[in-house]
């Protein structure tokens, strides 16, 4: 579900992209000090304002140290580091530490809660 996720991102698919979250109104999505965000269309308007205002992310988007904790059967919860890279250069253009809470759903794994915070 994360490389799906990575993926959807470099190849400019938001729609792709935000299907690794669950489309409901108590999905949140925590962005360092930007506060809080409910629900998917809160979610992609952030990055319709943000990584896709010019169509497409400028940056390669690469998960590491990704560490998976199986929360009981139908939940998890995953740390990380995102990495963002230059798509012509190859340089790091930015990075952070991510945890995401998994639901296990009929579509398969979603994120329920993501809380993401830029490395300084």
């Amino acid at each position: 579900m994360l490389r799906a996720h990575a993926e959807s991102w470099n190849a400019g698919d938001l729609d792709g992209f935000l299907d690794a979250y669950m489309d409901s109104s108590e999905t949140v999505f925590v962005v360092g000090g930007s506060g809080v965000l409910r629900g998917v269309d809160a979610i992609r308007e952030r990055y319709l304002q943000g990584s896709w205002r010019g169509g497409t992310p400028a940056s390669a988007l690469r998960f590491q140290d990704v560490e998976i904790t199986p929360l009981g059967t139908d939940h998890a919860i995953v740390l990380g580091r995102y990495v963002l890279a230059d798509r012509e250069t190859g340089a790091q253009t930015g990075t952070g530490l991510f945890t995401v809470i998994l639901a296990r759903t009929e579509q398969g794994w979603r994120i329920i809660h993501d809380h993401t915070t830029a490395s300084q």
